[in-house]
């Protein structure tokens, strides 16, 4: 049973940022509710103040910056950013990606800024926006700080942000010519088990840079610096033999934890099997632009 509560309407950041000081662990920031209030409903959590920020002028919407990045309001729905011409033609692996999250219904109403904030596990855009190098703006009443998306997720549901703080913007930069994203994941039902995000840009016949993001397999999404490095500055035509290592070495590093959704050793070999398929998807994707 779902527990009464007050819900607080603020109409700017700063005050919502008094109300989550003023009321304290008793307060949350609601951005869509989708998680929150599924949580709340079971009495795995409970708050006193639920602070409605969709309610702030300017947290939602999208728009493109000169420089090509993408700036996406923490208010965002889900159903926006999957049918917005803008991310489907610069960002069409964003865009890929929120078509395929949850069900029509959560997309409708959850707000990315929300799903980012929840860090639930089993999430997929904590993952792919990660091989952007996306970062996020963090605001309270008289200050702000921007950091990489990646320093966000602190362990299961739990961030870094500060208790008077909230999460106003999404930034995304765009890849180098020559690049292409690729989300992949696996799972049932609605849930994803694993999730790997990689980007790929090419130079003269070798991979220029490479980026890999694991979520879903252990209690962050999580950069693999290591495994990327198997892939850099190699021949195109040699990658492939490179990938089972990187594979291993991104399984490895991935925490994978056996739950409800897999084993630990499934879930790693997930990895390289998802690793694999999502860096040949993202070849074959900068070819067929290269071709058009």
């Amino acid at each position: 049973m779902l527990r009464p509560f007050e819900l607080c309407e603020p109409a700017s950041v700063a005050e919502a940022s008094e109300l989550l000081l003023r009321h304290g662990e008793a307060a949350r920031i609601y951005a869509g509710g989708t998680e929150l209030i599924l949580a709340m409903k079971e009495g795995l959590i409970h708050y006193d103040y639920l602070v409605n920020v969709k309610t702030v002028p300017g947290l939602a919407g999208v728009r493109l910056d000169a420089d090509g990045s993408l700036r996406i309001g923490a208010a965002t729905p889900h159903r926006v950013l999957e049918r917005d011409p803008s991310v489907s033609e610069r960002f069409p692996a964003i865009a890929r990606m929120e078509a395929d999250v949850a069900n029509v219904r959560v997309r409708e109403v959850g707000t990315l800024g929300g799903n980012l904030c929840f860090a639930e596990p089993h999430a997929d855009p904590g993952a792919l926006l990660q091989v952007f190098d996306a970062t996020v703006r963090l605001e309270r009443k008289g200050g702000a700080r921007t950091i990489p998306l990646e320093r966000l997720f602190v362990g299961p549901f739990e961030t870094c942000l500060e208790g008077d703080e909230l999460l106003t913007e999404i930034v995304v930069p765009p890849l180098a010519p020559r690049s292409a994203a690729v989300y992949l994941k696996f799972g049932f039902l609605e849930r994803p088990s694993v999730g790997v995000g990689v980007a790929v840009t090419l130079a003269d016949g070798h991979v220029a840079d490479a980026r890999i993001a694991v979520g879903s397999v252990g209690p962050v999404p999580r950069r693999m610096r290591d495994a990327e490095a198997r892939l850099q500055d190699r021949p195109v035509a040699d990658s492939e033999a490179a990938l089972a290592e990187a594979g291993r070495i991104a399984a490895r590093a991935s925490d994978a934890i056996t739950d409800l959704h897999g084993s630990a050793e499934y879930k790693e070999h997930l990895v390289g099997v998802l690793l694999r398929r999502a860096f040949q998807a993202a070849l074959a994707a900068v070819a067929g632009s290269e071709r058009r």
